[in-house]
């Protein structure tokens, strides 16, 4: 079979419509892609938008920051001015995005860098080999792009580390050494020991239980309680971190919130798995359509070569 009989056009025609093809197949291309990283983004964001939705709302089911009220000694005032949780998760999530991006993407761009010297233009004739170098590509993108975040964030955390990082015991830490030194009213210190104990990692389980405890007590014993300047938020995470569930009455207020807050999560999370499902649908349909375009561009190649 001749070219002619296959294709019975121009030669010129055919090489402007190879031309065109080959167009369109990087156009799917970059289109299969984009879907591919929304799709990740949109699986990753079905774990993490209950959380956004607390923070949302002003809630925050773990205890991530501490909180110094206005009523602290002078010594911690310093400390006070801090992000909010929502601005926190945003720049969690903003990294995220671009890690993903990023790396999914690069590691692409690398790979297809890396082809245009012959040593690895061989080796990635293998499906396997090429999977490797995108897989290595992507590790040693995002692994740089997390250090960048750290050291970007490593100067506004270095003083929180500083005040309630201890090894095994809480009495080690900064904030519970500078407490003694002062005149903190007794539920105070409970309530900054408290998150201190439930920031530890791995959560001081004992020592926050018996600071909590105390914050209860104080509540309904103390006739200034909540004249401390406590947040209801907060004292609802530690509750529900040593409970599972709020157990005074400044918590139990918030229940119509935190409703709330669980309708949207449980509404939002359906609505990501259904994008995620389409989208999953749509990239494959998209990265099946790219072979069939290379499998045309390849054939006319062929036959543009025997003629």
């Amino acid at each position: 079979m001749s070219l002619k009989n296959d294709y019975p056009i121009q030669s010129l025609d055919l090489k402007t419509g190879l031309s065109t093809l080959k167009q369109r197949q990087k156009k799917v291309m970059a289109l299969s892609v984009l879907s591919c990283v929304i799709f990740i983004t949109t699986i990753l964001s079905v774990f993490i938008q209950q959380d956004l939705v607390f923070h949302f709302l002003g809630l925050t089911k773990d205890i991530s920051q501490l909180h110094i009220p206005l009523s602290v000694d002078q010594t911690l005032q310093s400390y006070i001015d801090q992000p909010n949780y929502l601005m926190n998760l945003f720049s969690w999530f903003g990294w995220l995005l671009l890690k993903i991006v990023v790396s999914f993407i690069g590691a692409f761009i690398v790979v297809a860098f890396l082809k245009k010297f012959r040593f690895f233009l061989v080796r990635f004739q293998s499906f396997i080999l090429k999977f490797v170098a995108w897989l290595l590509a992507f590790v040693m993108l995002w692994s740089g792009l997390t250090y960048l975040q750290y050291d970007w964030n490593d100067n506004e955390q270095s003083a929180y580390e500083e005040l309630v990082h201890y090894d095994r015991n809480i009495q080690q830490s900064h904030i519970f050494q500078s407490l003694q030194q002062t005149e903190t009213a007794e539920p105070v210190k409970a309530y900054l020991l408290g998150q201190t104990a439930l920031l530890h990692k791995p959560q001081d389980r004992d020592a926050a239980t018996s600071y909590v405890a105390q914050l209860v007590k104080a509540e309904r014993t103390d006739p200034n309680f909540f004249e401390y300047g406590f947040k209801s938020e907060q004292l609802w995470a530690m509750q529900h971190a040593v409970y599972g569930k709020s157990v005074t009455a400044s918590t139990e207020k918030l229940q119509p919130r935190i409703e709330k807050a669980q309708a949207w999560s449980a509404l939002i999370q359906k609505i990501l798995l259904g994008i995620s499902v389409l989208l999953l649908v749509f990239s494959i349909v998209l990265y099946a359509l790219t072979q069939r375009f290379k499998q045309r561009v390849i054939k006319i190649e062929r036959q543009i070569h025997l003629e």
